[in-house]
């Protein structure tokens, strides 16, 4: 695991493998940001002119590694663009393109823009976020290890531990989105439902949560039809996790549900085989959701919060539910299954209409739901939906804080028709192809008692990394969503 510390030495003289250094962009070139001014003297103020040399601008995320001769002591020097005025989620991204830029390198030191306490915070996290690795299955050794040892270069580090706390909670986030990122990456053949909630068990306890599992005789006598209709076609079966944590001065309760399907064939309504091979993925709310909570007992947040993971398997066999099977919810509502391939909502809306029953003041769910989220907000911000739009606006502003992509999304009151069966109270899947996120929002609504506020939040494409890594974000398993729900038991803390 890497670690992170700070330290107010002076960039030059710091005895580190490879000194990571930032720069803005401008119409006169690349100029050396806060952090860089002694850097730049050391290099006889040539520096900017260097890089200019070679096509270095400073753009965001620009990436240039210079040789020192020995003007500063660290033997490497990597020059990474800002941009012309970065804020905390360019800092992030920074620092994390560079970390991960020296894969391979044991020691790096970051001489960014950190003079505040949240400037720390933005650099350490972009940092450690960038340094993560997946090699578990790696044999070869042909993979080159992330950076080990991390040091935020600032004058904050002796300020009142202002820049300790920082760095502290820097490294809480990090983890749990690393938590979560693992688990993504980890594939089906390991992480089946009850693997998954062996995993919850053993890490929630770790951090302090209470921790209850359900099996599929439990679930089958609750009443959760849902989870059983979704996994009764795998040798697998189905699990409901529920991790809670509580604090003594909480004045708020929050409840989280998460979407965790460890693979998703489709079921009968089989997915195309080019749909299917990072199916693995569709686990990523439940990931968040066990990620958050992690993170928020270690961070001891006064807020109550409990999460619900609603794990199943699904696949065809001649056990499997069937398009017009009808499942009766833990709810009691009756849904007429027309695709199975809509899974992700059959198992939701039992955990959404359990966790109604810790009067929360806040649920919210998150799910890799639909394709259609990709189609209408692409792979990198998630759809945000609820039965209020102050809260709505609240996890938009809450993600967005966190650098993570949201957008509001209504729920459109002539799409709820669409959902109506002839034979049960809804069904599951709109027979039309337009709307395909908002009629998935739609539907879950309809588990949410009245006068208890929800939100939901699909982020199908920003779950998994299927493209080149950026920022600090990996190929792969990206950890998405985590930090928002962290900052949203903050926000309820702090009311």
């Amino acid at each position: 695991m890497t670690t992170v510390r700070l330290n107010s030495a002076d960039p030059v003289s710091f005895d580190t493998d490879a000194l990571i250094v930032g720069f803005r962009s401008g119409p006169e070139g690349p100029r050396p940001a806060t952090g860089a001014e002694s850097l730049d003297a050391a290099f006889d103020g040539k520096l900017a002119t260097s890089l200019a040399a070679v096509g270095f601008t400073g753009k965001p995320g620009e990436i240039a590694k210079v040789p020192v001769f020995g003007a500063i002591t660290a033997p490497l020097l990597v020059a990474v663009g800002l941009g012309e005025s970065p804020d905390a989620e360019g800092l992030r991204r920074a620092a994390g393109a560079a970390v991960r830029s020296l894969a391979g390198t044991a020691r790096a030191a970051l001489a960014l823009p950190a003079g505040s306490a949240q400037e720390v915070e933005a650099v350490a996290l972009g940092a450690l976020l960038g340094a993560y690795g997946y090699s578990r299955y790696r044999t070869n050794g042909e993979r080159k290890e992330p950076v080990a040892e991390l040091t935020v270069l600032s004058a904050a580090a002796g300020e009142h531990g202002h820049g300790e706390r920082s760095a502290e909670r820097a490294t809480v986030l990090a983890e749990s989105v690393a938590l979560v990122r693992d688990l993504v990456n980890t594939p089906p053949s390991d992480l089946w439902p009850a693997k998954f909630a062996e995993i919850a068990e053993r890490t929630g306890a770790e951090a302090g949560l209470t921790v209850e599992v359900l099996d599929e005789k439990q679930l089958k006598d609750g009443g959760y039809g849902g989870l059983i209709g979704v996994g009764q076609g795998s040798v697998n079966p189905p699990r409901l996790v529920r991790l809670s944590y509580t604090h003594p001065e909480a004045g708020k309760t929050l409840a989280f549900v998460g979407k965790g399907i460890t693979f998703d064939s489709g079921g009968l309504s089989l997915k195309p085989s080019a749909s299917m091979d990072w199916m693995k993925s569709d686990m990523g709310g439940a990931g968040a959701v066990f990620g958050a909570l992690v993170g928020i007992a270690r961070l001891g947040l006064p807020v109550n919060a409990v999460g619900y993971l609603c794990l199943a398997e699904n696949l065809p066999s001649g056990t499997a539910q069937r398009p017009s099977d009808v499942l009766t919810s833990y709810s009691g509502k009756t849904v007429e299954v027309l695709d199975t391939d809509a899974e992700g909502r059959l198992v939701l809306m039992d955990g959404i209409a359990r966790a109604a029953e810790d009067s929360p003041d806040l649920i919210v769910d998150v799910a890799t739901l639909t394709g259609a989220q990709i189609v209408a907000l692409g792979w990198r911000t998630a759809g945000v939906m609820a039965n209020d739009d102050a809260i709505r606006e609240l996890v938009v502003e809450v993600a967005g804080d966190a650098g993570e992509g949201a957008w509001g999304m209504p729920l459109p009151e002539e799409l709820r028709k669409g959902l109506d069966s002839p034979i049960a109270d809804l069904a599951n899947l709109h027979p039309e192809r337009w709307g395909g996120m908002l009629t998935a929002g739609i539907f879950l609504k309809e588990f949410v008692p009245d006068g208890v506020r929800w939100a939901h939040i699909d982020m199908a494409g920003p779950a998994f990394n299927k493209g080149e890594p950026h920022g600090y974000t990996p190929k792969g398993g990206t950890g998405a969503i985590t930090r928002t729900l962290i900052g949203l038991a903050e926000r309820h803390a702090s009311i």
